[in-house]
């Protein structure tokens, strides 16, 4: 007697917990019935044979990227607005050094620095460079004029002191496979200068660890370390950027090579392509970009920002012919560099047999004079 009861508080349940189950079974609208029942759709868009056509909302309504919002007229973050490149607060901030000031101390870091470098004066190489540069300077936030200098230099890299004193390597540009990359590469020292990031690096030590500064950074002797903060020469060691400012100078390094019109994936695939070849232990390449390396989680972020940030555009810069013909011009500069001089090499005084002289054994009548003492001379 009691399992009727129970069958029928089961039903009841079932009728609670699925009110509809019963919908199902109802002829459609349409007159058919059974399982076509559910294709019968109020709205259009909702069928299933229109998917094509029309465009798929992410899942969960996933709001709009920075380049959707952009492409769209949306407002948005101006640091993250292409458009609003050269008319942002980029490099704004608590700074000991003025906009003067700073161009002064990269200057007279530039001059110290060329007095110890090979700087390429070859015309056709040194107009491509600066053309390059100066592209990308428009087309970003330095509020500097720059100066743009090639060195001969085989290691894969590229820095830029304050105030606008730019230096890249002969060993980069031969280690670009194409403009684009040694544009984004240009365009993230470019950044660093545009976001003023060396004072500052300066000014957050000097307000919270002044102390902590070797003097040897300082020059000269102990009295000079006590000059005024303003009146400090910043270290080249501050070339070392902090993780944040590395990641806003790929930030906007991006931003400037996409204005240039560049395609901004070459940053990346040139980084990527190096870390392939460093494992290799290239002398050359195992110091590339020491200052900043460029680590998995950077180039994944700079991937990320590529893809929501920018906008897309129909066609981009890759390379040009006066990338050709500059990069087989240093080729030749470097090869008669080595036949004349291998690079790296230091001179050798050789005897005309051509073996190497040896300063302490007896020289002869093709070597420099030296004054000796008589064996039998008294002390």
């Amino acid at each position: 007697m009691r399992l009727p009861g129970a069958r029928v508080l089961l039903a009841c349940l079932g009728a609670l917990l699925f009110p509809a189950s019963g919908v199902a079974q109802q002829p459609a609208a349409t007159g058919e019935s059974g399982n076509n029942a559910i294709h019968n759709f109020s709205r259009p868009e909702d069928d299933p044979s229109t998917i094509a056509v029309r465009k798929i909302e992410p899942p969960g309504n996933a709001p709009l990227t920075v380049a959707e919002k952009i492409e769209r007229g949306m407002a948005v973050d101006p640091m993250l607005d292409v458009n609003k490149i050269g008319a942002r607060s980029v490099g704004d901030g608590l700074n000991v050094y003025s906009m003067e000031r700073e161009q002064e101390l990269g200057r007279s870091l530039a001059m110290d620095f060329e007095r110890q470098a090979n700087v390429i004066n070859d015309p056709l190489i040194s107009e491509y460079i600066n053309r390059i540069g100066q592209n990308i300077v428009r087309n970003s936030d330095a509020r500097f004029p720059f100066v743009i200098k090639v060195l001969d230099d085989d290691e894969v890299n590229a820095f830029a002191l304050p105030g606008g004193y730019f230096f890249v390597n002969s060993g980069l540009i031969l280690a670009a496979d194409n403009e684009a990359e040694l544009a984004g590469v240009m365009a993230h020292e470019v950044a660093h200068v545009a976001a003023r990031h060396v004072t500052k690096n300066y000014t957050r030590a000097q307000l919270f660890n002044f102390a902590s500064i070797p003097l040897i950074f300082v020059g000269g002797p102990i009295g000079l370390a006590v000059r005024e903060v303003a009146g400090l020469a910043v270290p080249l060691s501050f070339l070392k950027f902090s993780r944040d400012a590395e990641r806003e100078a790929d930030m906007l390094g991006l931003q400037y090579s996409y204005r240039a019109g560049y395609d901004p994936q070459a940053f990346v695939q040139f980084f990527e392509r190096l870390k392939t070849m460093e494992k290799a232990k290239h002398s050359s390449l195992a110091k590339a970009f020491s200052t900043h390396p460029m680590t998995a989680d950077r180039i994944r972020q700079a991937q990320e920002e590529i893809a929501q940030d920018l906008p897309g555009r129909g066609e981009y810069i890759v390379t040009t012919s006066d990338f050709v013909e500059a990069k087989t011009r240093l080729m030749q500069l470097e090869d008669e560099h080595r036949v004349e001089w291998p690079h790296g090499a230091k001179p050798t005084l050789r005897k005309r047999n051509g073996k190497p002289a040896d300063s302490g054994s007896q020289q002869g009548n093709d070597g420099p004079p030296v004054l000796r003492k008589r064996p039998d001379a008294s002390l």
